[in-house]
C-alpha cells in the first residue's frame, strides 16, 4: 500500500506586499500538484495587482516591483476567488495540501477574500475535508531537538532538497511539497500508519504547544511578542481589534 507520502499532493505558496497577515496583500500565489515522487508537477500561477503600494523590502524578497505588478497582474477579487476555488477541489479529491507555515499563506488568504468577495476560505473548504501538511510544523515536532533556523531554505538544506528559485511562489510550493515527502521518508516508522486527515488534527495540536514554547522563550527573553497557538488558519479578528 502507497504511504501518503509517496502518493498525490497539492502545495500552495503565495508571495506579498509584507508580514501582516491583517494588512498586507497577496501580489504572486502558485498552486502545485505532484501525483507521485519524481513526477512531473502541474503550476498554477497567478500575478495580482493588489492596488496598493509595494514597499520596497519585499520588492528585495521576491523581486517583483510595484510597476510591473500594476502592469501584468490581475485584480484581486478574480484572483481570490480561483485560488480557493482550486484549493477546494483539492480537498473534494482528498489531495492533501502543504503550506510551508500554513498560518500566514492561508490566513492571507482568507482576510483577501474577505477583503476584496465579502466571503471567507472556511466557506470554501470544510473543515472535515481539510488536510494540510505543513513542512514547518512537521519537522519541528519529529526532530524537536535539532538546533539552528528552520525556514524553507534551511529544511531544504537538512533534507537535501533542490530549492531552485526561492521566493518564486511556484518554487517555493514544490520545494515544500518535497521536504514533506522527505520528512515522510525520514520518519515513516512514525508517519507511515497515520493518515493525513489523522496528520492534520495531530498538527493543530503540536503547533499550540511549539507556540507556547516560543511564548515562553520570548517572556524569558523580554521579548514583547505574541505568538498565535491557532493552526492552520487563524480566526478573524474582532473590529475592534483589527
Amino acid at each position: 500500500m502507497t504511504c501518503w507520502y509517496e502518493g498525490p499532493l497539492a502545495a500552495f505558496d503565495t508571495e506579498t506586499t509584507g508580514v501582516d497577515v491583517e494588512t498586507d496583500r497577496i501580489v504572486s500565489a502558485a498552486v502545485v500538484v505532484q501525483d507521485a515522487p519524481g513526477a512531473r508537477p502541474r503550476v498554477r500561477r497567478w500575478l495580482v495587482n493588489p492596488g496598493v503600494p509595494v514597499p520596497e523590502s519585499a520588492t528585495a524578497v521576491h523581486g517583483l516591483t510595484e510597476g510591473h505588478l500594476q502592469a501584468n497582474g490581475r485584480w484581486p477579487a478574480p484572483v481570490v476567488y480561483e485560488i480557493a476555488e482550486e484549493l477546494a477541489e483539492h480537498a473534494s479529491l482528498g489531495r492533501p495540501l502543504v503550506v510551508m507555515n500554513a498560518p500566514f499563506d492561508l490566513t492571507l488568504l482568507d482576510r483577501e477574500l474577505r477583503r476584496h468577495r465579502a466571503s471567507s476560505l472556511g466557506r470554501w473548504l470544510d473543515p472535515a475535508r481539510l488536510c494540510v501538511l505543513d513542512p514547518r510544523v512537521l519537522d519541528k515536532h519529529l526532530d524537536r531537538y535539532r538546533k539552528g533556523r528552520r525556514t524553507l531554505t534551511d529544511l531544504c538544506a537538512h533534507y537535501e532538497v533542490t530549492l531552485e528559485g526561492a521566493h518564486d511562489a511556484a518554487a517555493d510550493a514544490l520545494a515544500a511539497l518535497e521536504v514533506v515527502r522527505a520528512v515522510g521518508r525520514r520518519f515513516a516508522a512514525r508517519l507511515e500508519r497515520l493518515s493525513p486527515a489523522e496528520l492534520h488534527t495531530l498538527q493543530v495540536t503540536w503547533h499550540a504547544a511549539q507556540a507556547r514554547g516560543l511564548q515562553a522563550w520570548f517572556a524569558r527573553s523580554g521579548t514583547p511578542e505574541a505568538v498565535n497557538t491557532d493552526w492552520p488558519l487563524r480566526p478573524e479578528l474582532p473590529a475592534a481589534a483589527a
